[in-house]
């Protein structure tokens, strides 16, 4: 019997790392997404084109394509009584990584959608969030967890 590959283990027989994934996603400002990606987040840059840019994104590949219509803003739900958008994408990082990326958008004026804070504290999946958005409007959740075996704790 054949594993089925959507809910087989993640890694690749082959290399046995885990699939990257791609995401495209609207801005209005090529080289304001330039800066925000490659210098505020440190992304390397890879191929680009007059309508698009790659970025790798920790490892996955991200595409900022130039479409100001595609830039609405996102829908909010409520989840631990903060208004999280619903559209977002995003990282999980170390405690350590997550507390030197907050302190990087502080020194750099990042505006905060959500402030750091911890979320769910001593339940299931406690983590550190916070949301900010690109300056297309794109907004980016970056989260970290004391325990990693919590990532999908019920």
């Amino acid at each position: 019997m054949t594993a089925d590959p959507m809910t087989a283990p993640a890694r690749t027989a082959q290399t046995g790392v885990r699939p990257r994934f791609h995401l495209a996603f609207p801005v209005d400002d090529l080289e304001a997404a330039r800066r925000f990606y490659g210098e505020l987040l440190g992304c390397a840059q890879g191929r680009e084109s007059e309508h698009w840019i790659d970025f790798d994104f920790h490892g996955h590949q991200i595409v900022a394509h130039y479409s100001p219509e595609g830039c609405a803003a996102a829908k909010a739900s409520a989840v631990d009584g903060k208004a999280v958008p619903v559209r977002h994408f995003g990282l999980l990082l170390d405690y350590d990584q997550f507390d030197a990326l907050a302190e990087r958008f502080k020194r750099a004026g990042t505006p905060f959608l959500i402030d750091p804070y911890l979320r769910f504290a001593g339940q299931p999946g406690e983590q550190k969030t916070m949301f900010v958005t690109d300056p297309a409007g794109n907004a980016l959740e970056f989260k970290a967890f004391r325990d990693d075996g919590q990532v999908f704790a019920k």
